[in-house]
């Protein structure tokens, strides 16, 4: 939006026009709603939304909700606190209409790729962002891993990295990689127990992303018994098919939520600054206070202090390095 339109949006604009039957003044001023119901997105399907309100008994009430044409071009997602007007009963062919968007606490932004300029959020207001990679069966992608955990200190959130099919091969690699990292990380097994991962999920609202195929529903089915997820096989190339169609925030049984976004196979990082990127690796960052000023952190860069830092720590370090500046050529910055 403009910076001219968003003046006039704060400003009460009046106009006078003539008609045939005389003239009456005109208004843009928008209604206050002062009698607006909060709620918070649970779910976004093809316009509609389903928001949950409180009811008239303090129990909680899931609303059918549109976008009011007054919020212009501002999208609605899943974890938005927002306020409706209408028909907020909850009841068959009920509708209510959303008249504003609070301001968010966190959010997790993508683009389609790293030349996008457009950013799409994904998530609001959530805590924590949970990666969740398989160890085999599709084979992790360390890129990706890194991009998320880029995004989630970009938008706020503490990340968590949650490795599934422990069962299928070993995680250390993973684990060690990120070692240095002040991220937690848990691994999951198809044959033991989930109660690691309720846990750190306690009390919180955490929003669950990964590729299709990681077991990323099937462990939202373990945590919400009633979540009833849509699970499907790794395809024979080893790619994940897509079985979780729009995100959807759930009810954990011990308290908080859990958002389940639909597998995606990409995470542009087109909205994100080189020191975004630096700030996803806080042990790389103490390391980069020695650089030379001006330094850019890139291999052709003279005395970046960040080869000492790999060359003087484990194998993983480098690893680390050259990945952070893969990330650092696709911010372009």
């Amino acid at each position: 939006m403009s910076r001219r339109m968003d003046s006039r949006s704060d400003e009460d604009d009046v106009r006078v026009r003539a008609t045939r039957h005389g003239s009456r003044p005109r208004t843009r001023q928008r209604p206050a709603h002062e009698e607006a119901v909060p709620g918070v997105v649970m779910a976004v399907d093809r316009g509609r939304m389903t928001v949950r309100v409180e009811g008239p008994d303090g129990a909680p009430v899931a609303v059918t909700a549109m976008r009011a044409r007054e919020l212009g071009k501002h999208g609605v997602v899943v974890g938005d606190d927002v306020r409706l007007v209408g028909d907020v009963t909850g009841q068959v062919d009920a509708l209510a209409r959303i008249v504003t968007i609070a301001d968010r606490r966190t959010t997790l932004r993508r683009s389609a790729d790293d030349t996008d300029p457009t950013e799409r959020v994904v998530v609001a207001n959530a805590e924590q962002l949970v990666v969740v990679s398989a160890v085999r069966d599709p084979e992790p992608s360390e890129g990706f891993l890194d991009r998320c955990l880029v995004a989630a200190y970009a938008g706020g959130l503490s990340p968590v990295l949650l490795f599934t099919k422990g069962d299928l091969g070993s995680p250390d690699h993973l684990l060690r990689r990120y070692a240095g990292l002040d991220v937690d990380a848990v691994v999951v097994s198809r044959d033991t127990p989930v109660d690691d991962v309720a846990a750190r999920l306690a009390g919180r609202t955490s929003v669950l992303i990964g590729h299709s195929g990681v077991g990323k529903s099937t462990l939202v089915n373990r945590l919400v018994p009633d979540a009833f997820r849509a699970t499907g096989d790794v395809s024979k190339i080893g790619k994940g098919r897509h079985t979780s169609s729009s995100a959807v925030m759930l009810d954990l049984p011990g308290g908080g939520q859990i958002i389940d976004t639909p597998g995606i196979r990409s995470f542009g990082l087109a909205h994100v600054t080189a020191d975004d990127v630096l700030a996803a690796s806080p042990d790389m960052a103490e390391a980069a206070l020695d650089c030379p000023p001006g330094c850019g952190h890139r291999a052709a860069d003279p005395e970046c202090a960040l080869d000492a830092w790999a060359a003087a720590g484990p194998s993983e370090r480098v690893q680390r390095l050259t990945g952070f500046r893969v990330l650092l050529d696709a911010v372009g910055q």
